[in-house]
Formats: structure tokens, C-alpha cells, sequence
């Protein structure tokens, strides 16, 4: 009959040290390869799209602005947020308290600028679709990058603002030595990085979604009175459906990815930082960077165009900046 074995102390030389379970090392290694994959992933696709809009110029347009700041938050992600993920779900934390707060600091601003960036997103296909009359005066290359500018200086204070109580003293929530634990003020950060951007998405991205059906309906309309309607009755359908799927897959995922972490929030005005549960939810929450390109991105064909440039290393030939994508 296979027994348990002994807790063991984090730091034997230290009393006062947490005591860890052994994880068998099967586990253990799942959890590296699969998070280690995540992270390549991720930092690939976005790779991807960052090296597409910036490189073509067709694509410096102001809704390829927002994307691109999108695939840099969700980029930074992968390549530091999501790997140490991997050292939280160790049963010892070592590398101390301060590297566990600054460790945080990250998580917080790039996941604060990836959200940001999806309601700047929203904004910009509400105004496409329900303004597009007025929307090449209203939505200009220059009031995006100030826009985008602010997301990410606002992002930074408001991590610095949330974490503020660690920095002051880290590690004073940790109830042993060993132990990498940060408490968080849940009811403003609930707020702040769920209620208000997931609230401000549904609603602009639901009210697209009735301007773009009603569109097509009045189209439709308009051909059936040139008695076009038995050609084109089904593509309109196709357009309608194809709507209410890309909305509803944009919607729906980030509902999925973010509501488990910020749930917990719900039943406290602290959110304690550290538990296996909180690293599973925090993960998705993460996951999420990885299926941004694949969600805003993968729709377009000019991403596919560019990543086939990209991979097959054609963009070094000259002037492939002017290449047409569109």
C-alpha cells in the first residue's frame, strides 16, 4: 500500500520555513512542457503580427494601430509573464520577496494593456460600422497613438497603484518563509480589469452587431426590389451568420478566459494571491494573449499573406515594404 510521504520544509536551515508537498514528476513535467509550449506560442503568433504591421506599409492604418499594440501586450505575455507562471507553481518560492512582488508588477501591465487594448478595438469598429461617414475624421492615425500611448502609461500606474501596499514591505502577506504571496484590494481591481472593459465590449460589440444585421437586411431588401433576391439571398445569410460567430467568438472567449480569476473577487474584498487554484485561473486568464491573434488577427487574409512573407523570409528583398498585402 503506497504511503504519503512527509511534508518537507522549503529551507530545512530555517524553522520557520513552508513546508512543500513533493508533486511527482510526471506532473511536473506536464505542467513545464505545456506551459513552456503556451509561451512559444504565444510569442510567435504575436511575433507575427507585429512584424506584419509594422513591416507593410498597406497596414499602417489606425485599426492596425490598436491590433499592434494588442500583439505587443499579448507578445511580453508570453515571453515573461506566462514563463514565470512556470516558477509559481513550484511549492517553494526562491527568489525571494521582492522579486516576488516585481514578478507581479508585469502580469498586471500587460494583461491591463491587453484589456485596454480590446476596448480601444471595440471603439473602433463601433465607429466603423455604426459612423462610417465620419469615421476617417474621427479615428486618425494620431489620436490613436495618444491613445494608445495613454493605455500603456495608465496601465503602468495603475499595476504600481495596485501592488502599491507590497512594494512598501514584500512578503508581509506571507504566512512562511518560502512562500510568494501579494493581497490585492479585490473590489477595486474587479472593477476596474473586468466590470467596466467586459461591460464596455458587450455593449459596443452588441450594438455592431444590430447595425451591421440591419445593414445587411436593408441590402437584401434593396436587391429583392431589382429582383436580384434568389442570387444573393444566401450570401447575406452568410454575412449575417458570419457576424454573430466572429462577435460572438470574441466575446464569449474573453468571458471564458477572464471570469474564473475575477469570480473569486465576487465572494471577497481581498483577492490572497498564491493558491494551486488562483495559478490554474491565472493561467487561463494568460491563455487568453495566446488566443488573441488567432480571434482579432487569423480573420484577416492579409495576415496570411504577410505571414507567408514573413516565414519564407521575403521580406528582406527590397522594397518588399511596399508588397501588396491588401
Amino acid at each position: 500500500m503506497e504511503t504519503l510521504e512527509e511534508p518537507e520544509l522549503c529551507f530545512p536551515q530555517i524553522n520557520t520555513s513552508c513546508k512543500k508537498q513533493t508533486r511527482p514528476q510526471s506532473e511536473s513535467m506536464f505542467i513545464y512542457i505545456l506551459l513552456s509550449f503556451i509561451s512559444l506560442l504565444t510569442v510567435i503568433l504575436n511575433l507575427l503580427v507585429i512584424i506584419s504591421i509594422s513591416h507593410f506599409r498597406q497596414l499602417h492604418t489606425p485599426a492596425n494601430l490598436l491590433l499592434l499594440s494588442l500583439a505587443v501586450s499579448d507578445f511580453l505575455v508570453g515571453l515573461f509573464v506566462i514563463p514565470f507562471q512556470i516558477l509559481y507553481t513550484e511549492p517553494c518560492w526562491l527568489l525571494g520577496d521582492l522579486a516576488c512582488v516585481l514578478g507581479n508588477i508585469v502580469p498586471y501591465i500587460t494583461v491591463c494593456a491587453s484589456l485596454v487594448n480590446m476596448v480601444l478595438i471595440s471603439v473602433d469598429r463601433y465607429v466603423a460600422i455604426c459612423d462610417p461617414l465620419h469615421y476617417a475624421t474621427k479615428i486618425t492615425q494620431k489620436r490613436v497613438k495618444i491613445c494608445v500611448l495613454l493605455c500603456w502609461v495608465s496601465c503602468v500606474f495603475y499595476s504600481f497603484m495596485i501592488l502599491y501596499d507590497n512594494m512598501k514591505q514584500p512578503g508581509r502577506y506571507n504566512s512562511c518563509y518560502g512562500q510568494c504571496v501579494i493581497n490585492v484590494l479585490g473590489a477595486v481591481d474587479i472593477f476596474m480589469s473586468f466590470i467596466l472593459p467586459i461591460s464596455t465590449i458587450v455593449i459596443l460589440y452588441l450594438r455592431v452587431f444590430v447595425v451591421a444585421v440591419s445593414q445587411a437586411r436593408a441590402m437584401r431588401s434593396h436587391i429583392t426590389a431589382v429582383k436580384l433576391q434568389s442570387s444573393v439571398t444566401v450570401t447575406v445569410k452568410k454575412s449575417e451568420l458570419k457576424a454573430a460567430r466572429t462577435l460572438g467568438v470574441v466575446v464569449a472567449v474573453f468571458i471564458v478566459s477572464y471570469c474564473p480569476y475575477y469570480c473569486v473577487s465576487l465572494s471577497s474584498s481581498d483577492l490572497i494571491i498564491g493558491s494551486s487554484s488562483e495559478a490554474f485561473m491565472s493561467f487561463l486568464l494568460l491563455f487568453n494573449s495566446c488566443l488573441n491573434p488567432v480571434i482579432y488577427v487569423f480573420f484577416y487574409s492579409w495576415f496570411r499573406k504577410s505571414a507567408k512573407l514573413i516565414v519564407t523570409l521575403a521580406i528582406f528583398q527590397p522594397n518588399s515594404c511596399v508588397a501588396c498585402i491588401l
